[in-house]
């Protein structure tokens, strides 16, 4: 995977990026950068420390859905689908 803004790996739940603590616009760079890999999964988890209210236009515009699966004091995290 490209070197893009945030930190990347994956696990048995699938492809990871973590945003946190990165100054915009560097998350959704990141983010956009990944899900636009020709070999990236179908699914992504991405880790923030704030809900990304500017990323989801972005998303829908590159046919991918989104669904917060965790939103607390700490981080909010996503799971990215390729509709």
């Amino acid at each position: 995977m490209d070197s893009a803004p945030g930190t990347v790996w994956r696990d048995m739940e699938g492809i990871h990026i973590d945003v946190r603590d990165l100054a915009p616009p560097d998350p959704m760079v990141g983010i956009l950068s990944l899900i636009e890999q020709p070999d990236i999964d179908d699914h992504v988890i991405v880790h923030l420390d704030r809900e990304p209210v500017f990323l989801y236009p972005e998303l829908a515009e590159r046919g991918w859905a989104h669904e917060v699966v965790t939103d607390n004091a700490d981080e909010v995290r996503l799971l990215l689908t390729r509709m």
